[in-house]
């Protein structure tokens, strides 16, 4: 029998041991009370986002919402995509995922000439290094407030051409080459994530392993399962977002991936509604975060998020929704979104879609329509995948609440937006050989 037919039994009994009414179950966690009887009496089956409530609501500490765990009202993703997409996905493409790396320090033996010429490159190579990185940090501001979609074709050729002027540099300037290669493919990973090609995603991510590896940074393959893990949360599979981000919790791994892949663990437990599980992974996130504050190593870019004060704290917040404790998640929200700065369009968009449906779930359905009116234009323009899906989401909440007068006047640019969002601009540009 499947686990969620036991969940309308099982949560009237928590819910009468908590001394709750049904109409004050309703109450808590917004939704009708006739919903609720048919949910109980087994004539409904409940979503995941109301397994998640009903549990915060009658405290029973996860234990509901594993009866309904996230992705069990449609199919779920091929796990075999999400953990081993790496060779599948680039094939795909056209290019072979672990293609021989010539890489700085392997090519055949120079003379003494050459060898001179390349030593007086490195002297201005560190000229070079500085002017892409500083055009790498550009593309980082233009993926803020540009379609993620337009940006792909400017990162795609960056990247193809550092390993190429690579060939031409000392052996230090094109080591430095190619590990900005490799933040160029990894960002470029992220783009193709928010345009909405999840394949794409993951052959770039890969891509991005293969050039740090060619200049000795075997870091990023770390790094590589906590991007893979935010496809997999954000299709809905939390086993498999916790599984791929515990590989990347070893001790000799800097403490920054390994903080950021303990936020993601966080994520996955919260998804599947282990709230010890959550918390222990977030406090792990917070010391190993703490620790690592401050530029990355050699100069070289910031792996992860650069506009969020504190991911650990934002991050609690994100998880307290799938928990079942909207309330909290706003409040948590609202003090870290507010942090965001306002050239970061994308990141402040992300999270406040997400405050705006943590306090709609909370039942504060006007100040969530407060929230979400100035996001849902940038939104359209940005045409993102990840922000869509908490957008999709505040859309089925408000529509329980037709008749309030805020939510009939938000809904045509809500729709909009979604609209929007819904139809990014296909792009898909082939990950070449490192």
């Amino acid at each position: 029998m499947e686990a969620w037919v036991r969940f309308g039994p099982e949560l009237r009994r928590r819910r009468l041991e908590a001394g709750m009414t049904l109409d004050g179950l309703a109450a808590r966690v917004h939704y009708s009370k006739a919903q609720l009887s048919k949910v109980e009496t087994g004539r409904q089956r409940p979503t995941p986002e109301l397994a998640r409530l009903c549990d915060g609501a009658v405290g029973a500490g996860g234990e509901l919402a594993a009866l309904v765990p996230a992705g069990s009202r449609s199919a779920r993703p091929s796990r075999r995509l999400v953990v081993t997409a790496g060779a599948a996905s680039a094939l795909a493409l056209g290019a072979p995922a672990h293609a021989a790396a010539p890489g700085p320090g392997t090519a055949p033996a120079r003379n003494v000439a050459h060898t001179a010429a390349l030593e007086a490159a490195d002297a201005v190579g560190g000229q070079l290094l500085d002017g892409v990185q500083a055009l790498f940090e550009q593309f980082r501001r233009l993926g803020q407030t540009a379609p993620a979609a337009a940006v792909l074709p400017g990162l795609a050729a960056q990247t193809r051409s550092l390993p190429a002027l690579a060939l031409g540099a000392g052996a230090g300037t094109a080591r430095g080459l190619y590990v900005l290669a490799s933040r160029y493919a990894e960002f470029t990973g992220w783009m193709a994530q928010e345009s909405g090609d999840d394949t794409a995603a993951l052959a770039w991510t890969d891509h991005a392993v293969g050039l740090a590896e060619a200049a000795g940074d075997r870091d990023l393959a770390a790094y590589a399962l906590v991007r893979r893990a935010l496809i997999a949360f954000y299709v809905g599979d939390a086993r498999a977002t916790v599984d791929l981000v515990q590989a990347a919790q070893k001790s000799r791994l800097p403490a920054r991936i390994r903080g950021l892949a303990a936020q993601r663990e966080a994520q996955g437990h919260a998804l599947a509604g282990d709230r010890d599980a959550c918390l222990r992974a977030l406090d792990r996130a917070r010391a190993l975060l703490d620790r690592a504050s401050g530029p990355g190593p050699d100069g070289r870019p910031v792996i992860g998020t650069t506009h969020v004060g504190d991911p650990a704290a934002m991050t609690a917040g994100w998880c307290l929704l799938d928990l079942g404790l909207p309330a909290e998640a706003a409040a948590a929200l609202d003090r870290e979104v507010a942090r965001i700065p306002a050239h970061a369009v994308r990141t402040r968009v992300r999270y406040g879609a997400r405050q705006a449906l943590s306090h709609a779930v909370a039942g504060e359905i006007d100040h969530a329509c407060a929230l979400a009116r100035p996001l849902l234009s940038e939104s359209g323009a940005l045409v993102s995948a990840t922000i869509r899906t908490d957008l999709h989401r505040l859309s089925r909440v408000l529509g329980r609440h037709r008749g309030n007068a805020a939510v009939r006047a938000l809904s045509p640019d809500l729709a909009a937006a979604l609209h929007h969002t819904a139809h990014p601009v296909p792009v898909r540009e082939a990950v070449p050989r490192v």
